[in-house]
């Protein structure tokens, strides 16, 4: 289901919507601060599957086809990104992959 993690993370935890994905690299989405430098270092992918995993395990029904087909919408609940309530470490996170994502130049 998902690709292009490789090497570069570890999860350690499922999204299971109860838990937290946890990465070797940048820490637990839900409790740890990701760094930018760190987040510099990530392929777009890898940016984009993080930063989306985020919104899953918060019950977010994906629209495009893209996350759709990465992610699926089974078990989700909320259809308005902007209602998906998140904690103040995943709304920095979201925010943080997002930058790292436009200084990349990532779609």
């Amino acid at each position: 289901m998902l690709r292009g993690f490789g090497a570069v993370l570890a999860i350690l935890a499922g999204t299971s919507g109860v838990a937290a994905n946890c990465y070797e690299i940048i820490g637990c989405d839900d409790s740890s601060h990701f760094s930018r430098s760190d987040l510099s270092r990530m392929s777009c992918q890898s940016l984009w599957e993080v930063r989306n995993l985020i919104y899953q395990q918060n019950g977010y029904c994906f629209q495009t086809e893209r996350a759709r087909n990465a992610f699926g919408n089974s078990g989700c609940w909320i259809t308005n990104q902007s209602e998906v309530r998140l904690n103040a470490y995943e709304r920095e996170n979201v925010a943080r992959i997002s930058q790292a994502e436009k200084a990349k130049g990532c779609n």
